[in-house]
């Protein structure tokens, strides 16, 4: 497996030890090492929001050494427009929409995911990774 597009739901069981998910992820990370991983600022911001709310700055610390650790891709509006189109066609919601329009802009060869929602308006490109 090559490039994946992790969705924001995957980081946020990662980083915040999801108690069912968070080894699970762990491990499908650590079993597909010679994988790139990457994130769109969509995703960071879905993370950033739970520790901004909550005021902690420990947390939010945590998601921003992980982003690090992944490929950044670039939202140009190609991808709202392909978003548009998968929202039109597959009744997702706006940020799933990106996500998957994002994937599919940058050529991922997965975008890694819990959502079957996703997964059956993807033809193939999103894995629910903890079905």
């Amino acid at each position: 497996m090559g490039l994946i597009y992790l969705d924001a739901c995957l980081v946020i069981y990662l980083v915040e030890r999801h108690p069912s998910w968070g080894d699970a992820i762990a491990g499908k990370l650590a079993e597909t090492a010679d994988a790139r991983f990457g994130i769109s600022p969509l995703v960071k911001c879905e993370c950033l929001v739970g520790p901004m709310k909550r005021g902690d700055p420990v947390l939010e610390q945590a998601y921003m050494e992980l982003f690090e650790r992944f490929l950044p891709f670039a939202m140009p509006e190609p991808i709202y427009l392909l978003a548009a189109r998968l929202r039109a066609r597959f009744g997702l919601k706006t940020p799933d929409a990106l996500h998957l329009a994002c994937a599919q802009h940058h050529r991922c060869d997965a975008l890694w995911t819990n959502d079957e929602r996703l997964t059956r308006a993807s033809h193939g490109l999103a894995v629910n990774i903890l079905a």
